[in-house]
């Protein structure tokens, strides 16, 4: 069975809480996370924690918490941002979450990845974020692959591609490049077609305005 695991700042000193029955998910910081993404898969309620996370383990782990970012990406819309979230995942706990801020943080280097690592970084009190996994809607850029490699994060997994500034695949090839001391493992294309709708419905809208 799949044991999700939440790290909350903000509750309990960030003692890590494990999913492990439907009262106890009511109770924690991960309740308003897991409906949403469960419905996303299909699964209209909780009636049996075990029936339900049975049913997640035939899906994919990747498309599990690409769902997490896509939801994180909805806030940075929500704040009138370009669309895009991160969540940095170990041993299927949450460990870091991030969306675009760079109007409402004054920072150009406010993007989603960044705010994902920086969140990690000073809840596990180290910058090294080793063993770790990256999931962002969009496929980095160089400022954020470069912060990748430094973060010692072990494997990226990104979704819709980005043909002017990608620095994966689509431009550059910054996280692969053979004379890093690291080389994430990289994995790309994951709700491709979901995280790509997300941007250009929101640059529909702008354009309409």
């Amino acid at each position: 069975m799949i044991n999700v695991k939440y790290i909350n700042n903000n509750s309990d000193n960030g003692i890590i809480h494990g999913i492990d029955t439907y009262d106890h998910c009511k109770t924690r910081a991960i309740t308003g996370f897991l409906p949403l993404v469960y419905n996303r898969m299909g699964i209209k309620e909780f009636t049996d924690m075990d029936e339900t996370l049975s049913r997640l383990e035939d899906t994919s782990l990747d498309q599990f918490w690409m769902q997490h970012a896509l939801e994180l990406a909805r806030q940075a819309e929500a704040e009138g941002e370009v669309p895009v979230g991160a969540v940095l995942v170990r041993n299927n706990e949450v460990i870091g979450e991030g969306w675009n801020r760079p109007i409402a943080s004054h920072d150009p280097t406010g993007h989603a990845e960044i705010n994902a690592l920086r969140d990690a970084a000073n809840r596990i009190g180290n910058y090294r974020l080793v063993d770790s996994t990256l999931y962002v809607t969009l496929e980095p850029c160089v400022m954020c692959a470069g912060a990748i490699i430094h973060a010692r994060v072990k494997r990226v997994v990104y979704g819709a591609t980005e043909p002017k500034t990608g620095a994966v695949v689509s431009v550059f090839d910054v996280l692969t490049d053979q004379r890093h001391n690291h080389r994430p493992e990289v994995t790309g294309g994951i709700l491709a077609e979901q995280c790509a709708s997300q941007l250009q419905e929101f640059f529909k809208s702008r354009r309409s305005k």
